[in-house]
């Protein structure tokens, strides 16, 4: 992988990570990227690093145009591959045989991660956003599956923690 696209993924990571509720478009526009960066290498043979950040580039158009137009499709969308996402780096840290069945979790995941968004518009944000901002950045970051782990749930606690204090201070001054 070239230097820029990791990069980019730690700054897009850190951006959902910390803002992911507040710049909901942006969210979904950085999911839809991220989705991108990870479906690429499944939709053509050995693509470039150029090509590669092409198609996330489209996909996180894509997710920010769904988001300003169409906010209820594009929340189930988010919170669908958001969910897939996250449930594939849970199973994957956790879980030794689990990739096994990667279609499976991606959409059980995907499932439950979009109904959580509808429901619980606002904290489920919150939460999978700084899953999917910490999951961006440590999957970056070369380190033992411990060392992993540890800075995933590390910067996930620090997303939500931050995201939640922002969004308290927004109700109680609404």
């Amino acid at each position: 992988m070239n230097l820029p696209i990791p990069i980019l993924s730690i700054l897009i990571g850190a951006i959902i990570l910390l803002f992911g509720r507040r710049l909901f478009w942006l969210c979904v526009a950085a999911v839809g990227f991220a989705a991108g960066m990870e479906l690429a290498p499944h939709l053509m043979h050995e693509p470039t690093p150029v090509l590669q950040l092409s198609v996330a580039v489209v996909f996180g158009f894509v997710g920010a145009l769904l988001a300003l137009f169409l906010q209820k499709i594009a929340i189930a969308i988010a919170g669908f591959l958001s969910g897939g996402k996250l449930a594939m780096a849970l199973v994957g840290a956790f879980i030794a045989e689990g990739a096994r069945y990667p279609g499976i979790t991606f959409i059980i995941g995907g499932i439950i991660g979009a109904i959580l968004l509808l429901a619980l518009f606002d904290w489920a944000l919150i939460v999978m956003s700084a899953l999917v901002g910490a999951h961006l950045i440590s999957h970056t970051i070369v380190l033992p599956p411990t060392g992993a782990t540890l800075l995933f749930v590390g910067l996930a606690a620090i997303g939500i923690i931050v995201q939640a204090a922002a969004f308290r201070r927004t109700t109680v001054a609404g």
